[in-house]
């Protein structure tokens, strides 16, 4: 696992040279915002822009060949464009640069917005390509080694993983009281799974000047499981007339719309520092399991 302090564009050059690639160091910019993998954006010798992922720790590493299987599956699957690697190993993904530049990205820990959230055609936009990824079928997903989860699983991973957070960490009881009553409501929970990114926003997302969604990023959350999924945090990133654009156009493009979508999508988000304490027991970090901590248990009791 390399560190921050190692992450230099010599770093980066030097990798790609073990990797049969000749890039400029002066050319190398960073976008560290996600959590498993660093990533470059550098020019080649031959004036070709490329993307790199340097994988964060070990089991990312373990994870590639998994990726690798929903690319296959999605490239020709919907309208934007998706990775394209050309290099891949335990140490390196690299890729041609794709279409469109992010709609989000992370600056001394700060967000920084490219685009308008509001805008009508990043919502219908998104709104069709969630369309598009629901039209997979679970049993094309099978066929490449992607995961299939039925309703009744996604449930129960929750509930699995709700336990085991609770044994690791503090809870609030507020918050242990809210995920209980969401878990037992069957009103919240879909009957049917769809394909979904996982994480679908827009740090993954390359937009075009008029706000369509040009490019999808990041694939390894990807998988047939609860159909809100994709739409959880546009809904908190957003207005509600800006949420309800990308349900017209989901619906209008032959959308499966879940009962309670909005709410269910409410409840996903509250869910999240579950989601979060998970991440921080599968790294072992002592800075994630430190954050993990405090949003369990706002109040520090």
């Amino acid at each position: 696992m390399i560190t921050a302090d190692e992450f230099t564009p010599d770093y980066v050059a030097d990798l790609a040279s073990q990797n049969g690639m000749t890039i400029q160091p002066k050319s190398v910019r960073f976008n560290e915002a996600g959590l498993d993998y660093l990533v470059a954006f550098a020019t080649a010798k031959d004036g070709k822009k490329w993307v790199l992922r340097i994988p964060r720790r070990p089991d990312v590493s373990a994870k590639i060949s998994d990726e690798a299987k929903i690319l296959d599956l999605v490239k020709n699957k919907i309208s934007p464009a998706v990775p394209d690697w050309r290099i891949r190993n335990r140490s390196l993904i690299a890729y041609p640069e794709l279409p469109g530049e992010l709609g989000l990205t992370v600056e001394d820990g700060e967000p920084l917005w490219h685009f308008d959230r509001e805008s009508p055609a990043y919502c219908a936009s998104l709104g069709r390509l969630i369309a598009q990824l629901q039209r997979i079928s679970a049993a094309e997903a099978r066929a490449k080694g992607v995961p299939v989860l039925t309703p009744a699983e996604v449930r129960e991973e929750w509930r699995t993983n709700v336990a085991t957070v609770s044994e690791e960490f503090r809870i609030a009881d507020e918050l242990m009281d809210r995920w209980k009553a969401w878990l037992a409501d069957n009103s919240y929970w879909p009957d049917f799974t769809a394909f979904t990114h996982g994480e679908l926003y827009p740090a993954h997302l390359l937009l075009d000047d008029e706000n369509e969604i040009r490019s999808v990023l990041d694939w390894t959350t990807a998988r047939v499981g609860d159909p809100s999924a994709d739409f959880s945090l546009h809904h908190m990133m957003s207005t509600a007339e800006a949420f309800d654009q990308t349900i017209r156009a989901f619906r209008d493009a032959g959308g499966r719309v879940p009962p309670r979508l909005e709410e269910h999508c409410v409840e996903l988000v509250a869910a999240g520092p579950v989601v979060y304490a998970m991440y921080a027991l599968q790294t072992g970090h002592p800075d994630h399991q430190a954050t993990a901590a405090a949003l369990l248990d706002p109040s520090g009791a």
